[in-house]
Order: structure tokens, then sequence, then C-alpha cells
């Protein structure tokens, strides 16, 4: 029985069949070396897991949307690595599930955000961010100055990801309500977004 686009292209069964069993087969051809390069897998020097304060300013960054405008990779262009700094590597988003890379920019790149401004800068920033930078569109959040992190939650959080393969050790996890207590989610975000991109520079 001989296999001719006729026959694929008229039989709706075998055209499901062939094409699934073809994009199975790239998708392993291009994932599965992935997981055995350390590149890919191992941290880069100076990267650690987020600590309990950071890790909540992560699940708010998330929840808010944020990733929508702000891109957290920095491809290996000139005219990128001129503007943000060393371009992303797998390395540095070993511990991130899930990873924020992506390219969509209404907003500046984060990637390297941490440091290059006070905590100040960034509670105004959150606060009205048109008070920092006239033309920006990104909305205001003061709600978070007073929204306050649940530490039972982040314990839960820090569990799940020490089973797929987060360093965070059972102290850790322990003392994630203590870390937190007292603090709100801006305190959070901000941690978080003071941490991005250090390990590199």
């Amino acid at each position: 029985m001989r296999f001719g686009h006729e026959k694929i292209e008229t039989n709706v069964l075998l055209l499901i069949v062939l094409t699934l069993l073809t994009v199975s087969v790239g998708g392993l051809v291009e994932i599965v070396p992935l997981y055995f390069q350390k590149s890919t897998t191992e941290p880069v020097q100076g990267v650690k897991p987020y600590d309990a304060l950071q890790l909540a300013g992560r699940d708010v960054y998330l929840r808010e949307g944020c990733y929508n405008c702000h891109s957290q990779m920095i491809r290996p262009m000139r005219a990128e690595t001129l503007r943000y700094g060393p371009y992303s590597v797998a390395g540095e988003f070993v511990y991130d599930h899930p990873f924020q890379w992506g390219s969509k920019r209404t907003g500046p790149d984060l990637a390297r955000v941490g440091g290059r401004y006070n905590d100040e800068w960034h509670r105004v920033h959150l606060i009205n961010p048109r008070e920092l930078v006239p033309e920006s569109n990104m909305p205001g959040y003061p709600w978070l100055a007073t929204a306050t992190i649940n530490g039972a939650d982040l314990q839960v959080r820090m569990k799940a990801l020490s089973r797929v393969g987060v360093p965070y050790s059972e102290q850790d996890i322990a003392q994630a309500p203590e870390a937190v207590k007292g603090k709100t989610e801006m305190d959070a975000l901000i941690a978080y977004l003071q941490g991005l991109g250090t390990a590199l520079r």
C-alpha cells in the first residue's frame, strides 16, 4: 500500500495521526536535549532561590499581570545589551516556575532592573507611575501598599517549588511566615524587582 499525498490528504484520520506523529517527534528532538545541557539546568554563579519575601513579590507580579507588558529577557542584540546589560541566559532562571521569558515590551525590560532604582522610587512608581515617568501608560497599584501577605500560603508554595527542584530547606519553609510578617504586597513586589538580574552584575 503506497502513501501518496492524495491518500494522506483525503483521509482525515490518517492526516491527523501523521501530523501528531510529526509534531511529537519534532518536539522531542528539540526539547529533550535541553534537559541534559548544564547551561539550561544548572544555575549560573550567584543565582539563589528567591527568599520568602521575593517569592511573595513574584506571586504579586504574576497575579497583577506585569508580565503582559514587561519582558524579563534581554536578547543578544547590540541595541538591547547596550541599553539593558548582558543578555539573558537560562541559568539565571532555573528556579523560576514558570519562567518569565518573552519579548513583549509595552514597558521596559525588567531582567536587570534590580538595584537600578532605590526602594522609594519603586514605591512611588507603583502608586502613581506618571509622577516619575510622565509618558507612562502603566496603571497605578496603590492597594498593594495596604494588602498584607499570608505566610501560610507562602509555605505551601515553597513546598511545591521544592518538589520541582528549587532547593528550599525545611528551615526556609518553616521561617517563611516570620520573614513576611507585617510586610505588604508592595514590599514584596519591590523586593522581587530589586533582586532581578543582580547575579550577573
